[in-house]
């Protein structure tokens, strides 16, 4: 990243590979001060509204260790159900995890986990609200990666290759930019 007067230039990397230099306006980098160093951003002034949020997940591993995750036959237990508490508990807490994110108090986040058979994975399906002043999406997506990996914690034993993979904001509703859902 290089700074320019009020204007900076980052790096776009896809897949690995820098796709192409990218020119962003410093304003548009709300965390970042005109010099460029990191700061918490001021939103005492912003309205008060309803939030949600949908972020999903997934994990991905091998038919034995689903069929044992489906049939309850894991050493640790309930892989699902310690899942959702997690997630539930990282959303909770992703202020302290994130260094510049704002404490929020959640009205409501709901956890699915979802067996696909078809793709021997699980789906993880966070949906996180509350009435702030500002937005909810790390809050889903940090639910959403805390219940997976603890799908992999109690699932390692019969699979060390799983993979958690697709993450990301499904859709998000408030706030002073409104809402948007992601088109597939």
């Amino acid at each position: 990243m290089a700074i320019h007067g009020n204007l900076c230039q980052i790096q776009v990397c896809v897949s690995g590979f820098i796709n192409s230099n990218q020119v962003i306006a410093m304003h548009d980098l709300p965390h970042l001060t005109a010099s460029g160093a990191a700061h918490m951003v001021d939103i005492g002034d912003k309205a008060i509204t309803r939030r949600s949020s949908v972020a999903e997940g997934f994990i991905e591993m091998s038919a034995e260790a689903l069929a044992a995750l489906e049939a309850g036959n894991l050493k640790k237990g309930d892989a699902l159900g310690s899942a959702r508490i997690a997630g539930i508990m990282a959303g909770k807490r992703t202020w302290e995890l994130i260094p510049l994110c704002h404490p929020v108090a959640l009205t409501h986040l709901d956890i699915e986990l979802d067996i696909l058979p078809e793709r021997t994975a699980v789906r993880c399906r966070a949906l996180a609200e509350t009435v702030e002043r500002t937005g909810i999406e790390l809050e889903a997506l940090t639910a959403v990666q805390i219940a997976l990996l603890t799908v992999y914690d109690m699932c390692k034993a019969i699979d060390k290759h799983m993979r958690i993979t697709d993450v990301r904001v499904l859709e998000k509703s408030g706030g002073r930019s409104g809402d948007w859902k992601l088109e597939d």
